[in-house]
């Protein structure tokens, strides 16, 4: 566990590196790399390969190259190790009528093994772990668009990232998830669509790329986690806004049926006046229906009518008290 959790923070490190366009310490952590001994369930939980491949990809240092390649390299055989073993496997699990045919059979497989030709059969260091497959038309019409989606600006470009592998992992957590393709599946696959592609949101689409936010938090985020730290900041303070009106208005004030209410239409309210502005500019009037509750502010008009009652109100008592 240790040593997974090592390999985690420098791919995260050199993600980093590789968003920022800057190589500076690679070298380091490319040799630390080295002196980890590296497993094939390792490559395929930590996916260093793409985050290697994306450094080598950017770097302009020979040295930094070099030893990604070395690397990247040594991996590959692990995966080509990890393919013999299976066929052998599937070889001898194969039932014979007797030695002498076993004997003869291993006698022609090995004899092919000489003849053929060896075709590359290694994947890519970039689709770790396997793309998951399905012959399903709408989820891969989905994938397709969240391939699109996540290629938006070529940000996977400079980052080396799998679009295709990554729009497949997402998509197949959100039917994990959802368990069918109805509009429940449909909205949650538009929702991440129109968030990857949002050219004011860059950072979350290329969070995905990099791996920071892995497909499986992706596909279950809501729309206010996904949402720009700008978005994010508006929200707060409209809620803050929210809030604070709310109170004001639970605070007390001065029963009237100058207002009519949007919703019910009735006049049973009561509103509150405060001084929401600067000094010289009239107080904000708060009203709340009694009837269902509606809560909203007054226009200017309406505030300046029950200005204007108060101040006859006010006079009208100095008359009478003086008579």
């Amino acid at each position: 566990m240790g040593g997974e959790q090592e390999i985690v923070r420098i791919a995260r490190r050199l993600d980093k590196m590789v968003a920022k366009k800057s190589a500076e310490g690679a070298m380091d952590l490319l040799k630390e790399l080295k002196s980890i001994p590296i497993t094939l369930h390792l490559l395929q939980s930590t996916r260093i390969g793409m985050s290697v491949n994306a450094l080598r990809k950017q770097s302009t240092d020979e040295d930094v190259i070099a030893l990604a390649k070395s690397l990247i390299k040594a991996w590959k055989k692990l995966l080509d190790a990890s393919e013999d073993k299976g066929d052998e496997k599937k070889k001898n699990s194969l039932p014979t009528s007797s030695s002498r045919e076993s004997g003869d059979s291993k006698d022609q497989s090995s004899i092919k093994r000489q003849d053929l030709p060896k075709t590359p059969t290694t994947p890519k260091i970039t689709t770790f772990p396997p793309v998951p497959i399905t012959c399903d038309t709408v989820r891969n019409k989905c994938r397709e668009m969240l391939t699109s989606a996540l290629q938006t600006d070529n940000d996977y470009v400079a980052i080396g990232a799998d679009c295709e592998d990554l729009a497949a992992q997402i998509e197949e957590f959100i039917y994990q998830d959802v368990k069918n393709t109805d509009l429940k599946y449909k909205n949650r696959v538009r929702s991440r669509i129109s968030n990857l592609k949002d050219s004011k949101n860059p950072d979350l689409r290329k969070n995905v790329l990099c791996g920071v936010i892995t497909p499986e938090q992706i596909a279950v985020m809501t729309s206010e986690e996904m949402a720009s730290n700008e978005l994010k900041e508006i929200r707060k303070a409209m809620t803050k806004e929210a809030i604070r009106e709310h109170q004001m208005a639970k605070t007390g004030g001065t029963q009237t049926d100058l207002f009519t209410c949007g919703k019910c239409r009735k006049k049973n309210c009561i509103y509150t006046q405060l001084q929401t502005r600067s000094s010289d500019e009239p107080m904000t009037t708060f009203v709340v229906c009694n009837e269902c509750g509606n809560r909203w502010k007054a226009s200017s008009l309406e505030s300046w009518n029950v200005r204007w009652l108060l101040v006859t109100f006010l006079v009208s008592s100095c008359l009478f008290q003086k008579l």
